[in-house]
């Protein structure tokens, strides 16, 4: 009893430092993906984060550190979805899954999805390791997943990594110009029908690309 009276004061205190953190994270995002990195400051950030500056720098010691921290979780979420795509699995499904879970966060985590976006534009002068070293062997694992369906005839054949390249292009669309979409169509993610129509036009699209229908 001595001893877990002990340990309560010390996980409070790490789960209390890790909901900081994950705040300073949200502020991170919610700041960098509308004035980007050279427009943004400590203060702005540990303003709307709640915090004192001195704070957030316990956690982050520069502000550069902070942009490559928000912009490796962007990538974690967006590229958790690619991890279900297995060789056992059935292509068609499989697909459809992934097409849904992209669109769904293109709906759903749009600020990442641009700020991500406008780090590639500018060269991704910060994240160039993080793009050739993990993102880079995960695309590459998957493409060889794609590969044996194409040897086992499932689908269709074409180059894998283009293909992920195509469903990153077509869903993240509707992140990155989201304006765009609501001035030509007056709807947007938000409106349930025209999510539904846009993941259901989207995975005709790539599907029949693949020989499935």
């Amino acid at each position: 009893m001595v001893g877990s009276g002990i340990g309560a004061p010390a996980r409070r205190q790490r789960r209390d430092g890790a909901l900081r953190r994950e705040a300073v994270l949200d502020a991170g995002l919610e700041v960098f993906s509308t004035v980007g990195l050279h427009g943004a400051s400590l203060d702005q950030i540990a303003l709307r984060a709640g915090l004192s500056k001195t704070n957030l720098l316990y956690y982050f010691r520069t502000k550069e550190d902070l942009y490559v921290a928000v912009l490796r979780r962007v990538l974690d979420v967006w590229l958790d979805p690619l991890h279900a795509l297995d060789a056992e699995s059935e292509p068609a499904e499989a697909l459809r899954r992934y097409i849904r879970s992209k669109i769904t966060l293109s709906r759903d985590a749009p600020r990442a999805s641009r700020l991500f976006c406008l780090e590639i534009v500018q060269g991704a002068p910060l994240l160039r390791a993080e793009l050739e070293g993990p993102l880079r062997a995960l695309v590459e694992a998957k493409a060889a997943v794609l590969r044996g369906w194409i040897a086992d005839g499932r689908i269709a054949p074409h180059d894998p990594r283009h293909l992920v390249f195509a469903i990153w292009a077509v869903t993240q669309h509707y992140a990155d110009f989201a304006v765009q979409v609501e001035a030509i169509t007056g709807r947007d993610l938000s409106d349930e029908a025209f999510f539904e129509q846009t993941v259901e036009s989207t995975q005709r699209l790539i599907l029949a690309s693949l020989g499935l229908a």
